[in-house]
């Protein structure tokens, strides 16, 4: 089997490799939504693909074969597919940042960048072994960020269980023991109960309302408006805020500092390094500094009046441009945040713990408080 994008094409790849073919059939592969599920391409897939790839390069082999060994130790379905397909691109005369151009799902704007400089400047292995390494870095950071927000989600789960068992199963008993005795109940006692009576009656509502109004807060954070609106908290979020200001700067300077080492025009790196960090706010300031920077301000001057690039980044910046050095600048940059991040990643993750309990202490009291308080008052009556 071979990738192709027509038959001719099929035909002038098996004739390239010694191949005489009598017939040729196009194959519908897309398969189930199940399998595409099941082979989702994961980034540790695109790591390893670009990190043996640039191996095989650098060692001096062609890159089709090199592209053909790689795809052999490829256990990922959908990701052999891809690779066919580049192979079959390859083969085809076109350039291997075009190959990957087809399949953005896969290959994002840093990767083509890389690649296209790599290919001008002859320096493919190195691109490929940056871009495997800005993604390591990068999903390392994110591993560590979903990790401390862990804690604080399974903690909350506990909060709603605990509130949901009490509303249920014990706020019910005390509605019973107030009517047996036909005494009426405290106003916050009485709102408990009915709540608990909702829930238990109308159940099915409750799930309605609460899967209704998920879609459509999902779908409002795929708008613009939405998109804007959860950017603009991350970057303003009691506790987090810091920790997330620090992702997208780690982010920017890394990116920069890998598009500019391969050779990346200045323009284009803060085209895609803005789109790299993943944030619309931090993305619309570094395209403003763009345009200064196309009208000839340097890029230090630039970034200075925007609120959420940190002063860091220029300032290590212009340092770089009087050594003519801004990559190696906006490396070292980078790594300042990543360390950084590290540790406020970890004081978070110890500041959290107690303010977390704090919370559900707070939950689980009140409840508690609601529901034997007023046992404690009947109990008063009857004495």
């Amino acid at each position: 089997m071979v990738q192709a994008d027509s038959e001719s094409a099929a035909a002038k790849v098996l004739i390239e490799q010694g191949l005489m073919p009598l017939d040729i059939k196009e194959i519908d592969e897309n398969g189930s939504v199940l399998a595409k599920l099941s082979g989702r391409i994961t980034t540790k897939d695109k790591i390893i693909f670009l990190r043996q790839l640039s191996t095989l390069i650098g060692a001096g082999l062609p890159l089709s074969q090199s592209m053909r060994t790689v795809l052999e130790q490829t256990s990922n379905k959908q990701m052999q597919r891809v690779v066919e397909e580049v192979i079959a691109d390859v083969e085809g005369g076109h350039t291997l940042s075009d190959a990957f151009g087809k399949h953005p799902d896969v290959f994002d704007k840093i990767v083509l960048a890389l690649v296209a400089a790599g290919e001008a400047s002859g320096t493919l292995d190195e691109a490929l072994k940056r871009v495997a390494t800005q993604k390591e870095k990068d999903a390392a950071m994110m591993g560590k960020i979903r990790g401390a927000m862990v804690y604080p989600g399974i903690v909350l789960l506990v909060i709603v269980g605990v509130m949901t068992f009490m509303l249920v199963a014990v706020v019910p008993q005390v509605a019973k023991l107030y009517d047996d005795m036909h005494k009426s109940l405290p106003f916050l006692t009485a709102v408990m109960i009915a709540v608990a009576n909702f829930i238990i009656n109308f159940w099915w509502l409750t799930l309605i309302v609460i899967g209704i109004a998920a879609y459509f807060t999902v779908q409002y954070l795929k708008t613009d408006s939405g998109i804007k609106f959860k950017d603009t908290l991350k970057l303003n979020l009691p506790i987090f805020s810091g920790m997330f200001r620090k992702l997208y700067m780690a982010r920017f300077t890394r990116t920069g500092q890998t598009l500019l080492a391969t050779g990346v025009a200045m323009l284009d790196m803060l085209r895609i390094s803005s789109e790299s960090t993943n944030n619309t706010i931090i993305s619309a300031g570094i395209m403003r500094a763009a345009e200064k920077v196309k009208g000839g301000k340097a890029l230090s001057i630039a970034l200075q009046p925007e609120d959420y690039i940190l002063p860091m980044v220029p300032q290590m910046i212009k340092i770089g441009e009087q050594s003519g050095k801004i990559d190696e600048m906006m490396g070292k940059t980078a790594q300042v945040f990543e360390d950084e991040l590290d540790e406020e990643i970890k004081a978070i993750s110890t500041a959290i713990e107690p303010v977390l309990m704090v919370v559900l202490a707070v939950f689980a009291g009140g409840m508690v408080g609601a529901i034997l308080f007023p046992i404690y008052s009947l109990v008063g009556g009857i004495n």
